[in-house]
């Protein structure tokens, strides 16, 4: 067996393991996407019942104008933005695109006048900015696969705290929160929103519009919106947690997916050149057994 072919083949094998494995990945990406597609899809109707109450308990409250979670900070110099990235990589595009989109908003609200302060979900974003050289006010990580409520409550509660401070003692005036919405298996995009302060619009009714629920506010409407809108934040933290793994278990899939067929074609190039090398080394060996025959014979005529 020549080199050449020795070389092919050995490339043959490392593209076959490989392929194996990006396989695996892609079917262990497949079930867990149904995983997360499922518990994203148990939270939104608790997510959009507590909505609705929110907006109850606002609509019905006469202190809304100075509650410090809905009213706009008269200072506007720092803006904290929580961006959502994943723990591991083989996702595709999936973090750099929220990376990008922090970026963005970052330089809109520099050029707005605000000091940005990052919070940062996942490893990848972590390693980004800290490769930068970039101070980061907090990071979590390890949760990105599988977000817990727990995870979330403490995510918000750091933000809450850092908004609750006064501007000048290094307090927020504005969070933001970049992550990953899901759509469906092939459609996912990245999405900004503003977290706090709350901005609450009042809304026309149209005809043949649901109405909506009617409320009683023990001990006071304002009373439940104290306690509803710290919870409020949570449960926007978590559905963005939620949808973002959902959202990367897709990446991942795809990006498995095309690595598999790649190497599929990778290896239907490398057959072909194996076949090549193969059919010139048999050309090559009937091209001097044909030489050395012809040379006996030749010598075999002299003799005689």
């Amino acid at each position: 067996m020549g080199a050449q072919l020795r070389v092919v083949r050995r490339r043959i094998r490392s593209v076959q393991a490989t392929k194996k494995i990006t396989k695996a990945m892609e079917l262990i990406a497949a079930s867990r996407i149904i995983k997360a597609q499922n518990r994203l899809n148990a939270t939104r109707p608790y997510a959009i019942e507590l909505s609705r109450a929110v907006t109850a308990a606002a609509s019905n409250s006469v202190s809304i104008a100075d509650h410090p979670l809905l009213a706009a900070q008269k200072r506007q110099e720092r803006a904290a933005i929580v961006v959502v990235t994943a723990d591991r990589g083989l996702a595709g595009a999936y973090s750099s695109n929220a990376i990008r989109e922090a970026q963005a908003l970052s330089n809109l609200l520099q050029e707005e006048g605000y000091e940005v302060v990052p919070y940062v979900v996942g490893r990848k974003g972590e390693g980004w900015f800290r490769f930068r050289g970039r101070a980061i006010a907090r990071s979590w990580t390890g949760i990105s696969d599988q977000p817990t409520y727990e995870s979330a409550s403490e995510i918000a509660d750091a933000v809450l705290e850092r908004f609750l401070q006064p501007t000048e003692e290094g307090g927020a005036d504005q969070i933001h929160i970049v992550s990953t919405n899901f759509k469906n298996m092939v459609s996912q995009e990245v999405r900004v929103r503003r977290i706090l302060p709350l901005e609450v619009v009042e809304e026309q009714e149209e005809a043949g519009q649901e109405l909506t629920a009617l409320y009683d506010f023990e001990p006071s409407a304002d009373a439940v919106l104290d306690a509803l809108l710290p919870r409020y934040v949570r449960t926007v933290i978590y559905t963005a947690l939620l949808a973002s793994a959902a959202s990367e278990h897709a990446a991942r899939r795809r990006a498995m997916k095309a690595a598999t067929d790649n190497a599929d074609e990778l290896i239907k190039t490398l057959t072909r050149q194996a076949n090549q090398a193969r059919q010139a080394e048999i050309t090559q060996e009937i091209s001097e057994i044909v030489g050395g025959s012809d040379a006996l014979s030749s010598v075999t005529a002299g003799s005689e």
